[in-house]
C-alpha cells in the first residue's frame, strides 16, 4: 500500500528489529520517507535496509546502542550528513521484560528495562530535538496496552512503560513551543513470529492447538482478533506525518479493539 503521508520526510527509528521495528521501516519508506534504521545488531538493520531499497527506497544503517552517549550523537552526526533533515523520530527500543511479580523481580532487570525504554528515549529525543524544530518534527514513542491493565507478571514491564508515557506527556509540553510533536503508539498483542511462537508453547503447555491459543486471546477483542505489525506501523506513519498536525501528548491504542481507553 503507498501513500504520500511522507514524502520526502527524513524518519529514524530505533530498535529496528524482525518484527515491529521491521514494520515501520517498511511502512515509512512506503509511504515515500527516507528512513535512518539504528539497533544494535548491523546485521538485522541491513535485512530491513535491503528489503526497502529493493523495493525502491532510500535508507541508512546506523548501528547504536541508545544506551550510549557518544552512540546517539553518531546517530544525529551521520542522519544530519547523508540526508540534511530530520523530520520524524520513532522509539521502538526496548527490553524483554522480566515476566516475574514485583515481589520477585530482580531490582538490576527493573533497571535495565528503564534504562533502555525510558532513558534511551529521552536521550534520542534531546539528541535530535535541535533538527526536529527546524522541521517543525514529530517524536512517536512505541509504549503498551500494559498501561491498560495490572497483571502482576507483567509490573516491572508496566513500570517502565508507565514511566515512558509520562515523560512523553511532559515532553509533548515542553516541545511543543519549538513546534514538535510527541505522541504514542500503544499496541497490544501483535501477531508476529515472537507471538506465534509464545502461543505454540502456550499450546503445548495446556494440550491444545495453538489456533485455539490465538482464538481465546482474540475473543477478548472487540475484533476478534489480533492486530499485525504492519497495522500499528500505520499508526505511527500517521502521527509521524502531517496528517496529525494537531495532535500531540496523546496516546493511540492499536489493539483490535482489548482494552478502550
Amino acid at each position: 500500500m503507498s501513500t504520500a503521508l511522507l514524502t520526502d520526510k527524513v524518519v529514524v527509528v530505533s530498535g529496528v528489529g524482525p518484527g515491529l521495528g521491521r514494520s515501520i521501516c517498511t511502512e515509512a519508506a512506503a509511504a515515500g520517507a527516507k528512513v535512518v534504521l539504528a539497533a544494535r545488531t548491523e546485521s538485522r538493520l541491513k535485512e530491513v535496509a535491503a528489503e526497502i531499497e529493493a523495493a525502491g527506497g532510500e535508507t541508512l544503517c546506523v548501528p547504536a546502542d541508545i544506551t550510549d552517549d557518544e552512540a546517539v550523537a553518531n546517530l544525529v552526526r551521520r542522519t544530519l550528513d547523508t540526508f540534511g533533515r530530520v523530520d520524524a523520530l520513532v522509539n521502538n527500543a526496548f527490553a524483554v521484560p522480566s515476566m516475574k511479580p514485583l515481589a520477585r523481580t530482580d531490582f538490576q532487570q527493573i533497571r535495565d528495562s528503564i534504562d533502555l525504554t525510558v532513558l534511551g528515549g529521552l536521550r534520542m529525543t534531546q539528541a535530535f530535538t535541535e533538527p526536529l524544530a527546524e522541521s517543525k518534527g514529530a517524536v512517536v514513542m512505541i509504549n503498551s496496552a500494559v498501561l491498560r491493565h495490572s497483571e502482576p507478571r507483567y509490573g516491572s514491564y508496566k513500570m517502565a512503560k508507565s514511566a515512558l508515557l509520562a515523560m512523553s506527556q511532559t515532553l509533548a509540553s515542553e516541545l511543543g513551543k519549538q513546534g514538535i510533536r510527541v505522541n504514542s503508539v500503544a499496541p497490544g498483542y501483535i501477531w508476529s513470529d515472537q507471538l506465534k511462537w509464545y502461543f505454540g508453547e502456550v499450546a503445548k503447555k495446556y494440550g491444545i492447538t495453538a489456533e485455539q491459543v490465538y482464538q481465546q486471546t482474540a475473543d477478548r477483542s472487540d475484533l476478534k482478533r489480533l492486530p499485525e505489525p504492519d497495522e500499528i506501523a500505520r499508526a505511527v506513519v500517521f502521527l509521524a506525518s502531517d496528517w496529525s498536525s494537531a495532535i500531540t501528548g496523546q496516546t493511540l491504542d492499536v489493539n483490535c479493539g482489548e482494552y478502550h481507553a
